[in-house]
């Protein structure tokens, strides 16, 4: 090839780049042109909607109102959940119901329950439910196991005596631990419902041994092998006439007779053999003599 031929072949290369950069610099000026465009259209849409939004607040005040509301809201939500005060959850670990749920004999009792000890009647409400059901599958009155609650811990359930007997219807938790293994071990006692279970069945066991509702009261407390429980029996059968007066009892309760009279233990919860125990065996909780 002579040196003018590679002169002219050299002339096309170079036109050719030219023409390429020509072309890739118009493409990215029409993008550069089509992005200021949609931008601008968009501030500008984004402007209408701030003037439109600033003119109706301006005019509904009450929206202005609930708007920041919410935003607060949003706000302190957002910050509570860095924090982790947050929880929606938590509900299902509350030990809570609305009495207004409850049968209306259950209800007045946890109302009454509620003014008299100053507790409130959503947690209350759940005991008095657990003691209606439990009593029936335990062939107790339920009324019964409630007084035994409120002369024990006036429904505190993180009560503790002087001598280790736990929560509401303190239950000597060392010498019952056994009972508290099916619910995950000792500190259960101070889960409401469980201790209610546990008590119950320690006072099933009393009466039993006892032979009578009174006896049965006698060795709950401690006082089976003295003279006197210090008036324990009589505390709780007179809150048990109460509670029974408040549910608007229209019959005598198998488990309550006439002030002074012996409560014979009911046919449907017999004396079981094996938990007979003679009358100078130390009894199933330590004595807890000189409540209020």
């Amino acid at each position: 090839m002579t040196a003018l031929g590679k002169f002219g072949s050299g002339l096309n290369v170079k036109a050719h780049v030219n023409n390429v950069r020509s072309s890739v610099s118009n493409i990215v000026n029409d993008i550069a042109q089509g992005f200021f465009e949609i931008t601008h259209n968009s501030f500008a849409l984004l402007g209408l909607a701030v003037v439109f939004a600033v003119i109706t607040l301006t005019a509904r005040p009450d929206l202005r109102q609930a708007g920041e509301m919410k935003l607060m809201t949003w706000l302190q939500e957002r910050q509570d959940e860095a924090l982790g005060f947050t929880e929606p959850g938590a509900i299902e670990r509350a030990t809570a119901s609305n009495p207004k749920d409850l049968p209306a004999p259950q209800a007045a009792i946890a109302y009454w329950l509620s003014k008299k000890y100053g507790v409130a009647p959503e947690p209350l409400s759940v005991l008095v439910s657990e003691a209606f059901e439990i009593g029936e599958k335990a062939r107790l009155d339920p009324t019964l196991i409630l007084a035994i609650m409120a002369i024990e811990s006036g429904f505190n359930p993180f009560a503790q005596s002087p001598v280790g007997a736990q929560g509401l219807m303190q239950v000597m938790t060392k010498v019952h631990h056994d009972k508290y293994d099916n619910f995950g071990g000792r500190l259960a006692a101070f889960d409401p419902v469980t201790n209610l279970r546990v008590g119950v069945k320690v006072l099933q066991e009393c009466i039993a041994r006892a032979g009578s509702i009174e006896g049965g009261l006698k060795y709950y407390v401690g006082a089976a092998n003295m003279d006197d429980d210090g008036g324990y029996a009589g505390k709780v059968m007179a809150e048990h006439a109460r509670l029974l007066a408040v549910a608007g009892s229209k019959r005598a309760s198998p488990f309550f007779n006439a002030p002074g009279q012996t409560r014979p233990m009911p046919a449907s919860l017999p004396l079981k053999p094996e938990t007979a125990a003679p009358a100078d065996q130390a009894p199933e909780k330590v004595a807890l003599l000189n409540r209020s």
